[in-house]
């Protein structure tokens, strides 16, 4: 398998819905009545429901996950630049922005039809499969 390069860039798309806000407040343990309280939610600055934050995040880390390579992230910078409502949709994109050795930077951005909602830079490894570190 090859790994990833300078220049790959990988999508994914992700329908944020109220059952997915749920099961994710369930993972997480993240029951902010902000996510998870419409009532609530409507007597915020956000005048309604938002998705978590890291749900978007989400998105970002699928599209990690399908640039060449066997994908391992290392570390993540994230800016939340707007809410995610239910009903809206996702599309993250990662572009590999450069190369060290095995380690790739990774320009991330995550939008709805509104614009960015996450936006960022992750550093991963890109290893061919059944490479293994450390090994002479």
């Amino acid at each position: 398998m090859p790994v990833a390069a300078p220049g790959d860039t990988a999508t994914a798309t992700l329908p944020v819905t109220e059952d997915r806000i749920d099961a994710f407040a369930s993972v997480t343990g993240d029951e902010n009545p902000l996510h998870l309280d419409p009532g609530y939610a409507d007597e915020s600055i956000f005048d309604g429901q938002i998705a978590h934050g890291m749900l978007s995040a989400g998105a970002i880390s699928s599209a990690l996950a399908d640039l060449p390579g066997d994908i391992v992230y290392v570390s993540q910078d994230l800016s939340f630049e707007q809410p995610v409502r239910p009903g809206q949709t996702v599309e993250a994109t990662a572009t590999v922005a450069a190369r060290d050795d095995d380690r790739l930077e990774v320009e991330t951005t995550a939008e709805t039809d509104e614009g960015p909602v996450v936006t960022g830079t992750a550093t991963v490894l890109s290893l061919p499969h059944g490479a293994q570190q450390g090994s002479d």
